[in-house]
């Protein structure tokens, strides 16, 4: 009876062996080989989304680039922080600038021989240091990043020791040449660690060659179910149309776009254009959850102030400022995730950004009306969308035009409140000095000011 008992403790062990095999950890893995941009950031949350349906047990990164944008790398940044599942990196050669804030965020850090890992000093589009207020909150954020993974205890004797996890100081020498770590970072350059210096002071946890060996030798999972997320090509789309840069270039257009349509009978190009950059705009944020319904509500209705501001209340007052306001704030906050009109927990760098993108995008589109309303009938394609006198000449502006005060005409078009008018068979802009005037209708010249004709009709 005995040895039956034996015999049966003995399967049973074996038996429970064989069943907690069978559930392997679940790794999850993303690949950000490439720039941080927004496509990179796209990339990461939509990976640490799936990885949470999946119940994954962690992410590992797959971690090789040069760098990128402060604002993405910083929103890489919270989304691994805040993950609820533990996220780890394999830096595979490079892990410099926007990489290294991303890979210090991340609960372990595996380095690859030979990668670095540094060189965070925030730089401009040709490559040069920015002024130290950039400088200053790059080093903060990532000196708070090193303290968020604590400190260990260590008892020595009677004494109780805090030692950093990873050394806020350390992470701080990566942006400034002027912080100094003893036997570290004393040298007066920015601080850049190999794979093996990194693993001396705590910032890598281990040296590994590939994804399976940091897996197998350094998580210490033998056996293991691997999910490699997969982008989809409108993932790279969305990721391009997200870029501030690009974002800038659809608000241009739109306001371009506008200025042009209400300069000109009809609904013609510029209206298409407009339309096509806000739907370009709008769009993949919407899709993203960034947008709500009331920012889009806000951005129609300072359109329709502005529009109704030019074509039924003379002068600009009140509703073309209210619609100014409307049309940027809608932009603007389109660009901010919040909950209705509650916008706490939104980070600083999100409302930076928004507010350059709106304003880089509005000062692009003022220069781009500036000089297309320097060309248009003069040369090029721009010579085709002027109205001409006839086919060789375009507006006369040789005359006197202080000459043409108290003189009649007909409007050649609309008038809202800018268009043109023919005096005795020559061309002139003129604006409207009160409301609407209609193509074909009698015009009278009643002043000159600014280099400009103000006409109203007889």
């Amino acid at each position: 009876m005995r040895n039956l008992g034996g015999v049966f403790c003995f399967l049973l062990l074996v038996g429970m062996n064989l069943m907690g095999q069978t559930e392997h950890p679940l790794v999850f893995q993303i690949d950000i080989l490439r720039e941080i941009d927004p496509t990179s950031r796209l990339y990461l949350s939509k990976g640490l989304a799936e990885a949470q349906k999946k119940r994954a047990d962690l992410v590992l990164i797959h971690l090789n680039t040069y760098g990128g944008t402060v604002v993405d790398a910083d929103s890489m940044r919270s989304s691994i922080l805040y993950s609820p599942i533990p996220v780890y990196v394999f830096i595979d050669n490079n892990a410099a600038s926007a990489g290294a804030l991303i890979s210090v965020a991340c609960k372990k850090i595996y380095m690859r021989k030979g990668a670095n890992i540094g060189a965070a000093t925030v730089v401009n589009q040709m490559g040069e240091a920015m002024p130290d207020k950039y400088q200053s909150y790059m080093r903060s954020t990532i000196r708070a990043t090193a303290e968020s993974h604590g400190q260990d205890t260590l008892i020595s004797g009677t004494d109780t020791v805090y030692r950093w996890v990873r050394d806020p100081k350390i992470a701080e020498a990566m942006v400034d040449e002027q912080v100094v770590v003893p036997n570290i970072s004393d040298s007066g350059k920015v601080l850049t660690l190999t794979a093996q210096e990194a693993l001396k002071v705590g910032y890598c946890d281990g040296i590994a060659e590939s994804v399976d060996e940091v897996i197998v030798q350094q998580l210490g999972y033998p056996v293991y179910s691997l999910i490699q997320y997969e982008p989809k090509w409108y993932d790279s789309l969305k990721g391009f149309l997200m870029n501030p840069a690009f974002q800038a270039i659809l608000i241009m257009i739109i306001v371009a776009g506008i200025y042009f349509e209400l300069q000109t009978p009809g609904i013609g190009f510029p209206s298409l254009a407009a339309l096509a950059a806000a739907f370009l705009y709008f769009a993949p944020l919407y899709i993203d959850g960034l947008v709500q319904n009331w920012e889009l509500i806000l951005f129609i209705s300072g359109i329709i102030l502005i529009l109704i501001e030019i074509f039924v209340i003379p002068g600009f007052g009140i509703a073309g400022v209210a619609g100014i306001l409307c049309t940027m704030l809608g932009l603007g906050m389109a660009l901010v995730g919040n909950d209705l009109f509650s916008f706490d927990g939104i980070d600083t760098s999100d409302m930076s950004r928004s507010v350059l993108t709106v304003l880089s995008g509005t000062i692009l589109g003022f220069s781009a009306i500036l000089y297309l309303s320097s060309r248009i009938g003069q040369k090029g394609l721009f010579r085709r969308v002027a109205l001409l006198a006839d086919l060789e000449q375009s507006v006369s502006v040789d005359v006197n035009d202080r000459l043409l005060v108290g003189k009649t005409g007909i409007a050649v078009t609309v008038l809202r409140p800018s268009g043109k008018i023919m005096i005795a068979n020559e061309l002139y802009d003129a604006v409207s000095n009160l409301g609407f005037i209609e193509k074909g209708d009698t015009v009278r010249v009643v002043k000159f000011e600014n280099a400009q004709l103000y006409v109203e009709t007889c």
